[in-house]
């Protein structure tokens, strides 16, 4: 995620490495003077920075020590339900919907975020997502673009389509999404999830 202290990130990542580094050696009592012995239980650093890795980018990131300094964006997984409001018109009609039901179900780890979207209708999958974060700006933000595939049997009046979304992130922790998106078929509406 483009978000990352990247700085804070390596510092942290290396002094872990080097203490793992250092505790592998007392207690395999390394002489430190001998450089080729100290190299030979690089693979064991690797492996265990490897787990530690791992574990990180997978659950660790949600802990809240870490929030703010080391991950700038927040936990939205889970499932978020709300309503759309969308400007397009039913040509059977001639009128605009009412706002429909819609639930948004989010998957996110350290570094990847998926989101889909159903309604009664369709469902929608992203494809490009990633946070719009700007603390000084006080800007928080998910966006993603998504194609959205609606049902068969509404295949005379609705086409696949693509489309995107930008959700300002209310809340900390996060507690509301509201949002605009645009689509391919030129309509656009809004969408308020909790």
């Amino acid at each position: 995620m483009k978000n990352l202290n990247i700085k804070a990130f390596l510092f942290i990542f290396l002094g872990i490495s080097a203490v793992i580094w250092f505790g592998i050696a007392s207690l395999k009592n390394v002489d430190l003077s001998n450089f080729i012995e100290y190299l030979k239980i690089l693979p064991q650093v690797v492996s265990i920075d490897l787990v530690i890795y791992a574990f990180f980018v997978n659950w660790g990131w949600k802990l809240k020590i870490f929030r703010g300094w080391l991950v700038p964006f927040p936990n939205l997984n889970g499932t978020w339900e709300g309503f759309i409001d969308s400007d397009w018109i039913d040509t059977k009609t001639n009128k605009k919907n009412d706002p429909i039901s819609v639930i948004l179900t989010i998957k996110q780890k350290f570094s990847k975020i998926d989101c889909v979207m159903k309604t009664t209708e369709m469902v929608s999958q992203s494809y490009v997502e990633d946070f719009k974060i700007n603390k000084d700006k006080q800007i928080q933000q998910l966006v993603y673009c998504y194609i959205s595939k609606p049902k068969l049997s509404l295949s005379n009046r609705s086409s696949v389509h693509e489309g995107a979304i930008v959700f300002e992130i209310i809340g900390n922790p996060a507690s509301k999404l509201k949002g605009e998106y645009w689509t391919t078929r030129k309509t656009t509406g809004e969408i308020i999830l909790k």
